[in-house]
C-alpha cells in the first residue's frame, strides 16, 4: 500500500512540475474534469485527487482518450504534446490504483510518449547535424521545403557563401536580390526559373543553369559525400577558382597567396582581408559590369572601451564598404551619428549590432583580438573617437 501511494505521489508531483511550467498549452476547451484535476495538482492534493478519479470513474477514459487526440493534432509542438500525454499518464496511472482501471489506456500513452521522445530525439540529431554543416561562416542549410524536395527524391540545399564571396563583393546580393535575414525570402524553384534570386546568376551564362534538371545535385547535396568539401574549405583550388573567375568576369591570383592556400585566422576560418590585403582576388562589386555605384568611404572611427585591460577597437568604414552597402547597417542597425551607438558583446551574440554578420557570414565575435588591437595610448591619426561610457554617478 505504501509503495503504492509512493508511486501515485510521484506521478503528482511530477505532472504538477509539467503543470506549472507548460500552463500556457492548456487546451481553451478543456472539461471541467481536467481543470479540477489540475486544481488539485497545482495544491498538492492527494486526497481530493483521489476523489475526483474515483466520482469519474466512467468518464475518464474518454477524458483520457481526449488529451490523446488533442496532443497529436498536427500544430502541437514537441512540448505541447509531452505536457498533454503527461497528463494523461498520471490520470490513467492513478486511475489504475483507485479504480482498477483499464491498463491499455496507460500503454496506449506510454507507447505515443516513447514515439514522441524518438521523434524529438531524431529532429534534434539533425539540428546537430545541421550546426556542424554550417560551422563555417556563411553556410547554412536550406530545409523551409524540405517536404517537398523529399518528395521529388532531393536532399535539402547547402549553401557556401564562402565560395560565392570569392567572386561577389556581399553588397551585389544583399539587399537588393536577397533580404540578409533568415527566413526572410521565400526561396523557390519556380523563382529562380524566373530569373529571380538564385537564378540572377545560375542562368547558364554567370554561373550553371539551376533551371535544368541535370543540375539539381549541385546544389542538394546535404549528407552526401560532395558537401564535405563544402565544411572544410577543401573544395578550395587555385586553378578551378581561377577558371571560375574567368568566367564570371573577376579575377582570382592564387600565386599570391602564401604557400598558395588561402588565409586562415585562428579558427581556421577565411581572413578576407588579407585576400584583399595581399590582393589574390577581386570581386564583383555588381552584375551589370561597371563600377561600384556607391564607392568606399574612407572614414575610421575609434571605439574606447571602459574596460582597462581590453583594448581600444578602430572601426574601418574601408573594410566594411567595400563589402556591403551603406545601407545594410545605417540607421536600422546603427545611428549614424558619432557617440550615438554604445556596441555591446552581449547583443552580438544575440545576432544584433556587429552580431547581425559577425558569427554568421563575417568573423566571430569570439576572435576578440581581431577588433580589440589598438592600445589605449594610441589613437590613429585622423580617426574619429567613439568615446568610452562614462560610469553613472553614485546616488
Amino acid at each position: 500500500m505504501k509503495a503504492t501511494v509512493s508511486i501515485i505521489r510521484q506521478v503528482v508531483i511530477i505532472t504538477v512540475i509539467v503543470a506549472i511550467f507548460f500552463k500556457s498549452y492548456l487546451s481553451a476547451e478543456e472539461s471541467q474534469f481536467r481543470k479540477k484535476f489540475m486544481e488539485n495538482h497545482k495544491a498538492n492534493s492527494l486526497q481530493a485527487q483521489s476523489i475526483l478519479i474515483k466520482k469519474n470513474k466512467d468518464i475518464i477514459p474518454a477524458e483520457i482518450n481526449s488529451l490523446i487526440t488533442e496532443a497529436m493534432l498536427p500544430e502541437k509542438s514537441y512540448q505541447e504534446r509531452v505536457y498533454l500525454l503527461d497528463i494523461a499518464g498520471a490520470i490513467a496511472t492513478m486511475n489504475i490504483h483507485w479504480n482498477n482501471g483499464d491498463e491499455e489506456l496507460l500503454k496506449k500513452v506510454e507507447k505515443l510518449q516513447k514515439e514522441e521522445v524518438e521523434k524529438e530525439k531524431k529532429r534534434t540529431e539533425g539540428f546537430e547535424e545541421i550546426k556542424k554543416m554550417e560551422k563555417v561562416p556563411g553556410n547554412f542549410v536550406m530545409t523551409a521545403h524540405k517536404q517537398e524536395m523529399a518528395a521529388k527524391g532531393l536532399s535539402p540545399v547547402i549553401y557556401p557563401h564562402w565560395i560565392h564571396r570569392a567572386f561577389f563583393r556581399c553588397k551585389v546580393c544583399h539587399e537588393d536580390i536577397f533580404i540578409m535575414k533568415r527566413g526572410a525570402n521565400d526561396l523557390s524553384q519556380a523563382k529562380i526559373q524566373e530569373g529571380k534570386q538564385c537564378g540572377m546568376c545560375h542562368n547558364g551564362k554567370i554561373s550553371f543553369n539551376a533551371s535544368a534538371e541535370e543540375n539539381c545535385g549541385r546544389c542538394h547535396i546535404v549528407g552526401k559525400p560532395e558537401s564535405r568539401p563544402l565544411m572544410d574549405l577543401s573544395y578550395y583550388n587555385g586553378n578551378k577558382f581561377k577558371e571560375i573567375a574567368s568566367r564570371v568576369g573577376t579575377e582570382w591570383n592564387p600565386e599570391n597567396l602564401s604557400g598558395g592556400k588561402l588565409p586562415v585566422d585562428k579558427l581556421g576560418f577565411i581572413n578576407w582581408v588579407e585576400l584583399d590585403k595581399v590582393k589574390a582576388f577581386n570581386p564583383r562589386t555588381n552584375l551589370n559590369g561597371g563600377p561600384d555605384a556607391e564607392g568606399v568611404r574612407e572614414t575610421n572611427i575609434l571605439f574606447e572601451t571602459s574596460i582597462a585591460f581590453l583594448k581600444n577597437v578602430l572601426f574601418s568604414h574601408k573594410i566594411h564598404s567595400t563589402w556591403v552597402k551603406c545601407s545594410m547597417c545605417h540607421p536600422d542597425t546603427f545611428k549614424p551619428e558619432l557617440g550615438a551607438n554604445r556596441v555591446k558583446m552581449i547583443e552580438m551574440k544575440d545576432g544584433k549590432s556587429c552580431g547581425r554578420c559577425h558569427g554568421k557570414v563575417a568573423f566571430t565575435h569570439s576572435d576578440c583580438l581581431r577588433c580589440h588591437n589598438f592600445t589605449k595610448e594610441n589613437t590613429p591619426e585622423g580617426a574619429l573617437i567613439n568615446h568610452a561610457p562614462t560610469a553613472a554617478p553614485a546616488q
